[in-house]
């Protein structure tokens, strides 16, 4: 059995502690692996990826000449998590969303963190997603970031680490809950057998979080989906949510203002939207507040929102607490505004606009990952011990050239979970995780798992799809 001659090396294995001794609580899945046997597991793989081709599981890829659209690979080895280890992720995915509402509720208000000496004005005034338009805006119930995709990754030792967190618009949860559907109609056996949590809710939370955004005096609110358009990465994911929860899919030219509220145009003439949940960036939404050369967003939006008529999930501004510099502040917000110590750490993390640690970081460029303050997607960004000497130094170049841009971290070892490579051998490969929340204002409710992104090409550490990187399936342990 290909399982047999699995080597972890010396990395943090999420199946495996050691060469042939998987963990407890992934011994029946590798007991069961072994059961079925190579050709089986290989056959289902086949089965897997011929079932999200048929439910068109894609993404986009810009700037691609091989084509725009694409099947989003998928492994068929999960990845696992015990009960007792997903209740203190839970626990600490709660504290840091709880402490960066309030940060975004403070930062468009009295600003009270800056006034108070934690966080220096100009990190804030720098930064290109904080958006003075939004000073000010008073989000239905205090809640400004509905929805929020927090990247997780286990370094050498085991220890968790955040590594970034996504409230703008974070993406990937569809195909979360369409892995675990291939999953369960191509191992159903081992479903039965193991008791791993459930996922499929998520659009039905999803929908109850939007809803609980309009007064209650509205008896039957309207809800939409607003996306760029089939040319956006997510595209599938839009469609596959708003098909879900049953509300409309639309774009900026399906809406327009008028008699002070948001309206679509239907076949039956204009009917009023309530809520928006927004699958594109600030700058896009309204070109009368934002960039004036958008065609995406509707003219006038920003106005209906700021006199209520309207909630929008996420609420416009919230990418300033995406910006990697804004997060190197956060251990400092959860004890600025809860009082406590952070549950899950940050990566350490070098300010390049720092002339001390700018200094370290020209120094160790080949030790370290340089990333841009407001890329994503694996764009931006320098993994230092893999870079030549010519990317390395260019990247010196725009670190001095512009050094608020940049932030840097330690190569973590991230950890690995067997995976099958050509279909004919098992390699481990590198993942990281990211978890979806959901504020729902008076509670918190973290969807168990999330998406496991696998590094599929040997060695790397980079995870995005856009990257040549895949998924896997996440198992939550129900005990």
């Amino acid at each position: 059995m290909l399982l047999d001659a699995y080597d972890p090396e010396n990395f943090y294995d999420e199946l495996f502690s050691a060469k042939g001794q998987p963990r407890p609580e992934a011994a029946s899945l590798v007991k069961w692996m072994k059961q079925v046997g190579e050709e089986a597991l290989q056959q289902h793989r086949k089965t897997a990826q011929i079932a999200l081709y048929k439910l068109g599981v894609t993404f986009n890829v810009y700037n691609d000449d091989r084509g725009v659209e694409k099947i989003f690979p998928f492994d068929i080895i999960p990845r696992i998590i015990s009960a007792r280890e997903w209740e203190w992720i839970e626990k600490g995915l709660k504290q840091r969303i709880t402490a960066l509402n309030l940060f975004l509720q403070d930062i468009y208000g009295e600003q009270k963190i800056i006034k108070d000496g934690i966080i220096p004005a100009t990190v804030i005034n720098s930064a290109s997603s904080f958006l003075k338009p939004c000073v000010g805006l008073k989000p239905p119930k205090g809640v400004w970031c509905h929805v929020t995709g927090t990247d997780l990754v286990r370094d050498r030792d085991g220890s968790w680490y955040v590594l970034e967190d996504n409230l703008r618009v974070p993406s990937g949860i569809s195909y979360v809950l369409e892995n675990r559907r291939v999953m369960k109609s191509t191992f159903p056996d081992i479903f039965r057998t193991m008791a791993i949590r459930p996922i499929d809710d998520y659009p039905s939370q999803l929908l109850e979080t939007l809803l609980g955004l309009v007064p209650s005096y509205l008896a039957d609110p309207t809800v939409v989906v607003l996306s760029p358009g089939i040319y956006n990465s997510a595209y599938f994911e839009h469609s596959f949510l708003a098909q879900q929860m049953g509300v409309e899919l639309v774009e900026g030219r399906d809406l327009v203002v008028v008699d002070g509220y948001l309206q679509m145009r239907t076949t039956k003439g204009l009917h009023r939207v309530d809520v928006i949940y927004r699958r594109l960036d600030d700058e896009f939404l309204d070109p009368m507040v934002f960039n004036s050369d958008s065609f995406l967003g509707v003219p006038g939006l920003m106005e209906v929102y700021r006199q209520g008529r309207l909630a929008i999930a996420n609420a416009p501004g919230t990418g300033v607490a995406d910006d990697k510099v804004v997060y190197a502040y956060v251990p400092e917000m959860i004890r600025y505004y809860l009082g406590e110590e952070q549950i899950i750490a940050n990566v350490p993390t070098y300010l390049c606009w720092q002339d001390k640690d700018r200094e370290y970081v020209l120094k160790h460029l080949d030790e370290l990952v340089v990333k841009s303050a407001n890329e994503a997607g694996g764009y931006g960004m320098l993994v230092g011990t893999k870079a030549t000497e010519a990317e390395r130094k260019e990247f010196a170049q725009k670190i001095q050239a512009n050094p608020r841009n940049y932030i840097a971290q330690p190569t973590l070892s991230l950890s690995r979970v067997p995976t099958l490579v050509d279909g004919d051998r098992i390699e481990g490969r590198h993942v990281d995780l990211r978890p979806y929340i959901l504020h729902q204002g008076d509670d918190i409710y973290i969807h168990p798992g999330g998406l496991t992104r696998v590094a599929l090409r040997k060695g790397s550490l980079v995870v995005n799809s856009s990257q040549g990187g895949g998924s896997k399936d996440t198992w939550v342990l129900i005990n």
